[in-house]
């Protein structure tokens, strides 16, 4: 059984995908923390601002695989969107339940798959499109993909030798909390002086979508 916070249609709001439409599904359960707000300070991600506990969220639930492409299909079609159709799992942390059977089952309904990880697992498994996005250095083994991201400022990796790992696209993206237009401003200033490095931010967020 897959245990799932909730799925629902969108657009990328971050990173090198944003805009495209999608189907979300984010899976319950992380191994950074464990959603619990009295232990967030002793958490490897106390920054993290998504609700992944439980699955009390849109269409969320435990599903089996066939259920669980149902429901997927389902939210797609909603849009009645003649593009092609792309997924994102995502979470919490989605490699601790998402498999083989799944990747290849999405796959044959013609989805294009992308995953969201914080890195700490690592795969092989055949994704369309890696996202890493590493909160901890000593937890983080997946270091190759399609795009890294690291929320900033943080003072746990060394950038300068982060952009030798073997991804397509690096992107940092301003700390969401109570410093974030100071946050934003490091951010582009990082960036104009280290050209390798995208800014990232969250328009899904500015434009007041989930």
């Amino acid at each position: 059984m897959y245990k799932v916070k909730e799925i629902f249609r969108s657009i990328q709001g971050e990173g090198f995908n944003t805009g495209k439409e999608s189907v979300f599904i984010r899976f319950s359960g992380c191994n950074f923390w464990n959603g619990r707000v009295e232990d967030r300070l002793e958490a490897k991600c106390n920054f993290c601002d998504t609700d992944f506990v439980g699955v009390n969220g849109k269409n969320g639930g435990n599903y089996n695989l066939k259920e669980l492409i149902e429901v997927v299909e389902r939210v797609w079609d909603l849009s009645f969107s003649l593009k092609k159709k792309n997924v994102i799992l995502t979470g919490g942390e989605p490699l601790l339940q998402v498999d083989k059977k799944l990747l290849d089952f999405l796959k044959k309904k013609n989805f294009t798959v992308a995953v969201e990880t914080n890195g700490s697992i690592k795969t092989d498994l055949d994704f369309d499109w890696i996202c890493v996005s590493p909160k901890d250095p000593a937890h983080w083994n997946q270091k190759k993909g399609d795009e890294l991201k690291i929320i900033y400022p943080q003072d746990k990796f060394n950038l300068k030798e982060i952009v030798n790992l073997d991804f397509k696209f690096f992107f940092l993206q301003p700390k969401d909390d109570s410093l974030m237009k100071l946050n934003l401003n490091k951010t582009i200033d990082y960036c104009k002086l280290n050209k390798k490095w995208i800014p990232s931010f969250q328009f899904h967020k500015a434009i007041g979508i989930q």
